[in-house]
């Protein structure tokens, strides 16, 4: 039977770990690889891992970086950053990486996610939509280049046209609670799963288990992804690179989804 997944999510910056607010600044929290290892040990779901910058500097993905990434993960790896054609995409895929992350290309061009699906398998394609909140009425946008260009995209209908054109997976990434720790933008989850029946994975906010709890009891069957929750620990935020235990991620995940046994 289907389970909610858990997943860490990992952003990479001039090869190290970071973990921002907002989409903004970026505090280094540590060593990729070293993360990798311990989330190894710790036997996590899956692995994502994001170059923040490699877009907004326009280069191509790190891939001796992805490499190592891959090399050393012994779980199912999504990397995303700097992807914006076939050929790069199939080179990452040689490295070792399960699923590709794309988001500003996605949106520039959709019909790169149906050549893309067609090429590896919708299975593998994963896109990413960073989304903001806005004006007064509090509609949802979706923006791109870690959060510095905004689109006049409805994150609800570009989840239903990428749906339709292949992708197996959307990460909905909240650049309003990014790094906030108070909780996912359920409300947004909510619009976004009436419109699309591919799985959804939601991003920002996750401060405790608590609200990954939250997120499966309302929604069931989902990603619940993070990165603050699981590189700080404590009031102070002390780097520390965690995740629940096995025992404590079956007993968190049946006690809000009771279907699962």
């Amino acid at each position: 039977m289907l389970r909610p997944r858990i997943s860490p999510c990992l952003l990479v910056r001039k090869k190290g770990l970071v973990k921002t607010c907002n989409f903004k600044s970026g505090k280094y929290v540590g060593d990729p690889i070293n993360a990798v290892r311990i989330f190894n040990e710790k036997e996590v779901d899956e692995l994502i891992v994001l170059d923040i910058d490699a877009t907004v500097e326009r280069r191509d993905p790190d891939y001796k970086m992805i490499e190592d990434l891959a090399a050393e993960c012994r779980m199912p790896l999504c990397y995303g950053g700097g992807v914006k054609t076939i050929d790069q995409a199939m080179r990452i895929f040689g490295l070792g990486v399960e699923k590709i992350g794309i988001s500003s290309a996605a949106v520039q061009s959709p019909r790169f996610v149906s050549n893309l699906a067609e090429r590896v398998g919708t299975q593998s394609v994963v896109v990413i939509l960073d989304v903001v909140k806005t004006g007064r009425e509090g509609k949802y946008q979706i923006v791109t280049h870690n959060a510095r260009e905004k689109t006049p995209r409805c994150p609800v209908q570009f989840s239903r046209e990428v749906a339709q054109l292949g992708c197996g997976e959307i990460v909905i990434n909240s650049v309003d609670r990014d790094g906030m720790m108070n909780g996912y933008d359920l409300e947004l989850m909510a619009s976004i799963r009436a419109a699309v029946g591919v799985p959804l994975t939601a991003l920002g906010g996750a401060g405790t288990l608590r609200d990954i709890g939250s997120l499966i009891q309302k929604f069931g069957i989902i990603g619940a992804s993070a990165g603050s929750l699981f590189v700080f620990k404590g009031a102070f935020k002390a780097v520390l690179i965690n995740y629940p235990s096995r025992v404590e991620k079956d007993a968190l995940v049946r006690e809000n989804f009771p279907g699962i046994k």
